[in-house]
């Protein structure tokens, strides 16, 4: 193969044309920047998704799906010639590794708070040549969280908020996840565990701990598994939590609040202050 016979965007056609730079032919290895994409009306870049991709659901009937989370189809995504792939965290750090000694380009982010997911966010957008839309959609979704903030003031008590992101053995909220809470009007009973990002470092060996703290509310959100409130209400020693007594055991998908992305910041935070507002309400 020669260097005249390998095919290069030429740039005095690009210079000009924003809608042309950037990478055309991206493959998403996790859900949220597929939403993120599709909010930007960049979708058509997208030409393979994870296969755990709900949101939107119109992505999975238009994208392959080429990966699972910790694997990934690398023969396949090679096929789709992308000119990015966008992956999330060390725990892709062997997919990234196989794609980049194949001449692939590869992005990956870390976003594990708030802060960080907004910043990937208009990273993204900014890659796609979207950074105004995308600053748009991310200062309207920064209001509805001051506001909800600001509704959230208004409780005469906060209540405890047990997120549990798996069973057995429990594990406890993430960083983004135990401050989605917090601005939705709770707190989180584990907060010393949400800066730690693994999941390995968030568990709580000694589900006594847990109904110590006593919980007003229970969340559950076990990694794509149906969460099960008889599974909680059953567990020896737990018949006097508070969350247990009244109630107070829901399940928040978690395609919702699991995604570093779009779906914590809107669907998910709204979810938990409504369960949030609405225990308010009883205890007013």
């Amino acid at each position: 193969m020669t260097a005249d016979s390998i095919r290069r965007p030429d740039w005095r056609s690009t210079a000009h044309q924003a809608s042309t730079l950037g990478p055309q032919r991206i493959v998403c290895l996790t859900e949220e920047p597929t939403e993120w994409l599709y909010l930007l009306g960049e979708e058509r870049r997208i030409v393979g998704i994870s296969g755990y991709t709900v949101r939107p659901p119109r992505a999975r009937e238009e994208k392959p799906k080429v990966s699972a989370f910790l694997s990934a189809k690398i023969d396949k995504i090679v096929a789709l010639r992308p000119d990015c792939v966008i992956g999330f965290s060390d725990l892709q750090a062997d997919i990234a590794s196989q794609l980049v000694r194949k001449g692939i380009q590869v992005t990956i982010f870390n976003q594990r708070s708030v802060a960080e997911i907004f910043s990937m966010m208009y990273q993204l957008a900014a890659m796609v040549g979207q950074a105004q839309r995308g600053l748009a959609l991310i200062q309207a979704m920064q209001g509805r969280l001051l506001a909800i903030e600001q509704a959230a003031a208004g409780l005469k008590r906060r209540p405890r908020v047990y997120f549990e992101e798996w069973y057995d053995p429990h594990i406890s909220a993430i960083a983004w996840v135990s401050e989605v809470i917090g601005i939705a009007g709770g707190d989180d009973c584990f907060p010393e565990l949400a800066a730690k990002a693994l999941g390995k470092e968030r568990i709580i060996a000694d589900g006594a701990e847990i109904v110590r703290r006593n919980p007003d509310i229970i969340l559950g959100s076990w990694c794509g598994r149906k969460f099960r409130p008889d599974h909680v209400r059953t567990r020896a020693g737990w018949e006097n939590v508070n969350a247990v007594k009244t109630g107070q055991l829901f399940e928040i998908k978690s395609a919702e609040i699991l995604q570093p992305g779009p779906a914590a910041l809107t669907d998910g935070v709204e979810q938990i202050h409504r369960i949030i507002m609405a225990w308010g309400a009883l205890h007013d």
